[in-house]
Protein backbone atom coordinates (compact mmCIF):
# COMPACT_ATOMS: atom_id res chain seq x y z
CA UNK A 1 0.00 0.00 0.00
CA UNK A 2 2.85 2.32 1.23
CA UNK A 3 4.69 1.89 -2.70
CA UNK A 4 1.00 2.88 -3.99
CA UNK A 5 0.55 5.96 -2.28
CA UNK A 6 4.25 7.09 -3.02
CA UNK A 7 3.94 6.60 -6.58
CA UNK A 8 0.21 8.64 -6.80
CA UNK A 9 2.11 11.33 -4.22
CA UNK A 10 5.19 11.46 -7.12
CA UNK A 11 2.69 11.64 -10.02
CA UNK A 12 0.60 14.53 -7.97
CA UNK A 13 4.42 16.22 -7.13
CA UNK A 14 5.77 15.78 -10.69
CA UNK A 15 2.79 16.79 -12.48
CA UNK A 16 0.45 18.39 -10.58
CA UNK A 17 -2.57 15.77 -10.98
CA UNK A 18 -3.20 12.35 -11.39
CA UNK A 19 -5.03 11.40 -14.40
CA UNK A 20 -5.54 7.28 -14.38
CA UNK A 21 -4.08 4.54 -12.46
CA UNK A 22 -3.79 1.23 -14.22
CA UNK A 23 -3.21 -1.70 -11.98
CA UNK A 24 -1.84 -4.36 -13.83
CA UNK A 25 -0.06 -5.96 -11.27
CA UNK A 26 -0.77 -10.23 -11.09
CA UNK A 27 0.94 -13.30 -11.08
CA UNK A 28 -0.68 -17.01 -11.72
CA UNK A 29 2.01 -19.58 -10.35
CA UNK A 30 -1.18 -21.97 -11.43
CA UNK A 31 -1.21 -25.75 -10.64
CA UNK A 32 -4.21 -28.65 -10.04
CA UNK A 33 -5.63 -27.75 -6.65
CA UNK A 34 -4.64 -31.17 -5.66
CA UNK A 35 -0.81 -29.78 -5.03
CA UNK A 36 -2.35 -27.82 -2.49
CA UNK A 37 -0.07 -24.86 -3.19
CA UNK A 38 -1.51 -22.52 -0.17
CA UNK A 39 1.59 -20.42 -0.83
CA UNK A 40 1.05 -19.73 -4.57
CA UNK A 41 -2.75 -19.34 -3.61
CA UNK A 42 -1.66 -16.90 -1.00
CA UNK A 43 0.39 -15.13 -3.48
CA UNK A 44 -2.41 -14.46 -6.41
CA UNK A 45 -4.58 -13.11 -3.52
CA UNK A 46 -2.42 -10.91 -2.18
CA UNK A 47 -0.66 -9.39 -5.67
CA UNK A 48 -4.29 -10.03 -7.85
CA UNK A 49 -6.90 -8.91 -5.25
CA UNK A 50 -5.38 -6.98 -2.70
CA UNK A 51 -2.93 -4.55 -4.95
CA UNK A 52 -5.96 -3.73 -7.00
CA UNK A 53 -7.56 -2.80 -4.26
CA UNK A 54 -3.95 -0.99 -2.64
CA UNK A 55 -4.26 0.75 -6.22
CA UNK A 56 -8.15 1.99 -5.79
CA UNK A 57 -6.95 3.08 -1.98
CA UNK A 58 -4.44 4.98 -3.36
CA UNK A 59 -5.84 6.70 -5.87
CA UNK A 60 -9.91 7.07 -5.26
CA UNK A 61 -9.50 9.84 -2.63
CA UNK A 62 -7.18 12.20 -5.37
CA UNK A 63 -9.85 11.46 -7.90
CA UNK A 64 -12.89 12.32 -5.54
CA UNK A 65 -10.54 15.51 -4.64
CA UNK A 66 -10.03 16.80 -7.75
CA UNK A 67 -13.23 15.78 -9.50
CA UNK A 68 -11.70 13.31 -12.14
CA UNK A 69 -9.59 10.48 -12.59
CA UNK A 70 -9.82 6.94 -14.52
CA UNK A 71 -8.76 3.52 -13.09
CA UNK A 72 -7.79 1.08 -15.80
CA UNK A 73 -8.11 -2.68 -14.15
CA UNK A 74 -6.45 -5.28 -15.52
CA UNK A 75 -8.58 -8.62 -15.63
CA UNK A 76 -7.67 -11.75 -17.75
CA UNK A 77 -10.18 -14.02 -20.03
CA UNK A 78 -9.48 -16.21 -16.92
CA UNK A 79 -12.12 -13.94 -15.27
CA UNK A 80 -14.91 -15.19 -17.37
CA UNK A 81 -14.07 -18.74 -17.96
CA UNK A 82 -12.45 -21.36 -15.19
CA UNK A 83 -10.37 -23.98 -16.82
CA UNK A 84 -8.26 -27.13 -15.14
CA UNK A 85 -5.53 -26.11 -13.07
CA UNK A 86 -6.47 -22.32 -13.01
CA UNK A 87 -8.83 -22.39 -10.68
CA UNK A 88 -7.38 -19.50 -8.02
CA UNK A 89 -6.10 -17.26 -10.70
CA UNK A 90 -9.03 -17.29 -12.44
CA UNK A 91 -10.90 -16.77 -9.01
CA UNK A 92 -8.73 -13.71 -8.66
CA UNK A 93 -9.52 -12.67 -11.99
CA UNK A 94 -13.03 -13.08 -11.71
CA UNK A 95 -12.73 -11.24 -8.09
CA UNK A 96 -11.14 -8.63 -10.45
CA UNK A 97 -13.91 -7.68 -12.48
CA UNK A 98 -16.60 -7.99 -9.27
CA UNK A 99 -14.68 -5.30 -7.95
CA UNK A 100 -14.21 -2.75 -10.78
CA UNK A 101 -17.28 -3.55 -12.07
CA UNK A 102 -18.33 -2.23 -8.23
CA UNK A 103 -16.29 0.86 -8.54
CA UNK A 104 -17.67 1.82 -11.55
CA UNK A 105 -20.98 1.70 -10.36
CA UNK A 106 -19.88 3.94 -7.37
CA UNK A 107 -17.68 6.18 -9.24
CA UNK A 108 -19.77 8.47 -10.04
CA UNK A 109 -19.67 10.55 -13.17
CA UNK A 110 -16.55 12.20 -12.37
CA UNK A 111 -14.33 9.06 -12.11
CA UNK A 112 -13.92 6.54 -14.72
CA UNK A 113 -13.19 2.64 -14.34
CA UNK A 114 -12.21 0.00 -17.24
CA UNK A 115 -11.44 -3.46 -17.30
CA UNK A 116 -9.12 -4.68 -19.73
CA UNK A 117 -9.51 -8.70 -20.19
CA UNK A 118 -6.88 -9.84 -22.46
CA UNK A 119 -6.12 -13.58 -23.52
CA UNK A 120 -2.73 -15.05 -23.84
CA UNK A 121 -0.20 -12.25 -24.06
CA UNK A 122 3.62 -13.44 -25.06
CA UNK A 123 5.02 -12.05 -21.82
CA UNK A 124 7.18 -14.78 -19.27
CA UNK A 125 4.24 -15.25 -17.23
CA UNK A 126 5.07 -19.10 -16.99
CA UNK A 127 7.87 -18.70 -15.84
CA UNK A 128 7.30 -19.13 -11.88
CA UNK A 129 4.85 -22.39 -12.96
CA UNK A 130 6.27 -25.48 -11.19
CA UNK A 131 4.63 -28.25 -12.46
CA UNK A 132 6.27 -28.68 -15.44
CA UNK A 133 3.05 -30.47 -17.46
CA UNK A 134 1.15 -27.55 -16.98
CA UNK A 135 4.68 -25.26 -17.17
CA UNK A 136 4.76 -26.98 -20.66
CA UNK A 137 1.10 -27.21 -21.65
CA UNK A 138 0.63 -23.11 -20.77
CA UNK A 139 3.78 -21.80 -22.55
CA UNK A 140 2.73 -24.37 -25.79
CA UNK A 141 -0.68 -22.42 -25.66
CA UNK A 142 1.43 -18.95 -25.66
CA UNK A 143 3.56 -19.35 -27.91
CA UNK A 144 0.91 -20.97 -30.78
CA UNK A 145 -1.65 -17.84 -29.93
CA UNK A 146 -0.33 -15.21 -28.09
CA UNK A 147 -0.43 -11.11 -29.04
CA UNK A 148 2.35 -8.98 -28.81
CA UNK A 149 1.94 -6.55 -25.32
CA UNK A 150 1.92 -3.58 -27.57
CA UNK A 151 -1.75 -4.48 -28.54
CA UNK A 152 -2.57 -4.02 -24.76
CA UNK A 153 -1.12 -0.82 -24.91
CA UNK A 154 -3.14 -0.05 -27.66
CA UNK A 155 -6.40 -0.72 -26.10
CA UNK A 156 -5.48 0.78 -22.45
CA UNK A 157 -4.76 4.15 -24.55
CA UNK A 158 -7.83 3.81 -26.63
CA UNK A 159 -10.16 3.85 -23.22
CA UNK A 160 -8.30 6.04 -22.17
CA UNK A 161 -8.46 8.89 -24.69
CA UNK A 162 -12.39 8.94 -24.89
CA UNK A 163 -13.66 12.10 -23.77
CA UNK A 164 -13.75 12.71 -20.02
CA UNK A 165 -18.20 12.15 -20.22
CA UNK A 166 -17.46 8.58 -22.15
CA UNK A 167 -16.35 5.49 -20.25
CA UNK A 168 -15.26 2.63 -21.82
CA UNK A 169 -16.27 -0.47 -19.29
CA UNK A 170 -14.76 -3.71 -20.20
CA UNK A 171 -13.17 -4.40 -23.36
CA UNK A 172 -12.09 -8.21 -23.98
CA UNK A 173 -8.55 -8.30 -26.35
CA UNK A 174 -7.14 -11.90 -27.49
CA UNK A 175 -5.66 -12.94 -30.73
CA UNK A 176 -7.68 -14.18 -33.90
CA UNK A 177 -5.44 -17.40 -33.23
CA UNK A 178 -6.73 -17.85 -29.56
CA UNK A 179 -10.11 -17.35 -30.62
CA UNK A 180 -9.60 -20.02 -33.75
CA UNK A 181 -7.96 -22.68 -31.16
CA UNK A 182 -10.60 -22.29 -28.62
CA UNK A 183 -13.03 -23.30 -30.75
CA UNK A 184 -11.33 -26.31 -31.93
CA UNK A 185 -10.49 -27.54 -28.53
CA UNK A 186 -14.50 -27.36 -27.65
CA UNK A 187 -15.13 -28.98 -31.09
CA UNK A 188 -12.80 -31.79 -30.36
CA UNK A 189 -14.53 -32.28 -26.47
Amino acid sequence: MEDLSALVALARERYGKLDVLINNAGVMPISPLDELRVDDWDEMIDVNIKGLLYGIAAALPVFRTQGFGQFVNIASTAGFKTVPNQSVYSGTKFAVRAISEGLRQEAGDRVRATIISPGFVATNFAERITNQSVKAQLERSRDAVAMPPSAVATVIAFAIEQPPDIEVGEIVIRSTAQKVRTRLMRARR
